[in-house]
């Protein structure tokens, strides 16, 4: 069983406070270019990041259902490796012009 810090509520939650669009954030020392998009009137949301300068990937889709948990489906990756990034993930802010 998944723990509560880490099931998909969890992960839907700190999606959704993640910026919409593109943007930086910072994850385990390394900083990545990241891509949150909503469909399906706020009920599916995607996630991609990519290392700056680096190989890694994170890639996922999640999907809430009028009723129920999230469903998680993470592309080609395992389930920790997302779940970890969105939940650790720090956005970056942009310096202010």
């Amino acid at each position: 069983m998944m723990s509560t810090a880490t099931s998909p509520d969890a992960v839907w939650s700190a999606m959704q406070h993640l910026p919409l669009g593109w943007f930086t954030a910072a994850y385990a020392g390394r900083r990545y270019g990241v891509t949150r998009s909503v469909h399906a009137n706020g009920r599916s949301m995607k996630l991609f990041a990519e290392e700056l300068g680096g190989p890694d990937r994170i890639s996922l889709n999640i999907f809430a259902p009028p009723t129920g948990e999230p469903t998680l489906k993470p592309c080609e990756m395992p389930l920790d490796k997302v779940t970890a990034f969105v939940l650790g993930a720090v956005p970056e802010i942009a310096a202010e012009a």
